[in-house]
């Protein structure tokens, strides 16, 4: 016999060991792995079949949306693909499965350009009217992290794990390691980005070395994204801005924002660390919503007098 609940813990230790996955993505196969073996009956994986499948599935859509759903199936998938590999099941139950369901557009959510202004603006004067050291450079380093989510459209996870030998100033570039371990390099465009990010990292330049991470806090431990969304919550608030923001909408806006402006979306999907450019075409649908704006505005019917 074997056991299910065995099975799945080789399975994860597979995944950690061989396959290098990073801790948020082992994370999620533990939870719906466990949710699996909590909602099913049968402790001996050759007893599972395609039709316990599609009644878990099912069970699946009635407490989930569409796209969770999605994930829990791919990490099920890879599970049975792996006993598959490995010949621990003679039939794999998804060989015999036809799964399609439409999962709803959800347009990634934009930052209005006008609160982005009034949000660095915000941290900029707060480094300058700090009323002490410590105030001044905590806005220093909120600063430098803001900017730089905004010019390059990196992931917090991406942002937070900068190593201080991932980024030279002198040419403006940025190694980054996305997803999966690929890696990237992007160039800040921007002076004024790149001088505060300077600042930041001769003010910070001990704790940078203690730590090795870029982004610091004044303790020399690097900075978390919890630490990040802390921060970004707290400008929002002593600026007085009713949106909710948080670290991926700067990365949304810095695609809309390139999109809207005519950049090909290949560069767009190659300085986003997208493996797909379906992922990246999300943003066109952003884009064409800004259509009826423009049409109202521009449009020459406007003028007609009739």
């Amino acid at each position: 016999m074997n056991n299910l609940h065995t099975l799945i813990s080789n399975y994860l230790e597979y995944c950690s060991s061989q396959k290098c996955l990073d801790e948020k993505t082992l994370k999620a196969y533990r939870i719906d792995l466990r949710q699996f073996t909590e909602q099913i009956c049968e402790a001996d994986i050759a007893e599972i079949n395609s039709a316990i499948m599609e009644a878990h599935i099912a069970r699946l859509h009635k407490n989930y949306k569409p796209k969770t759903v999605k994930r829990k199936i791919a990490s099920l998938k890879a599970f049975f693909h792996f006993l598959e590999y490995k010949n621990l099941i003679e039939k794999n139950p998804f060989n015999h499965m036809q799964l399609h369901f439409r999962e709803p557009v959800k347009l990634p959510k934009t930052i209005p350009l006008e609160i982005v202004e009034t949000f660095l603006s915000t941290i900029y004067t707060q480094r300058k009217n700090g009323k002490t050291n410590y105030q001044r450079r905590n806005a220093l380093r909120d600063a430098a992290v803001s900017e730089l989510l905004f010019a390059t459209g990196m992931r917090i996870s991406e942002l937070c794990s900068l190593h201080s030998w991932d980024i030279n100033l002198n040419d403006g570039t940025i190694l980054i390691y996305g997803k999966g371990d690929k890696e990237r390099r992007i160039q800040i465009g921007n002076e004024s980005v790149i001088r505060i990010l300077k600042e930041y990292q001769a003010d910070f330049n001990m704790e940078i070395k203690q730590s090795h991470h870029f982004f610091v806090n004044q303790n020399g431990t690097s900075l978390s994204d919890q630490a990040v969304r802390r921060m970004i919550n707290k400008y929002t608030s002593l600026a007085s801005i009713e949106m909710h923001i948080t670290p991926h909408m700067f990365r949304h806006t810095f695609a809309t924002c390139l999109l809207e402006a005519d950049v090909d979306i290949r560069y767009i999907q190659e300085m986003l660390g997208h493996s797909s450019i379906n992922i990246t075409e999300i943003y066109t649908h952003v884009a064409v919503a800004k259509q009826r704006d423009i049409l109202i505005a521009k449009h020459p019917r406007k003028d007609f007098k009739i």
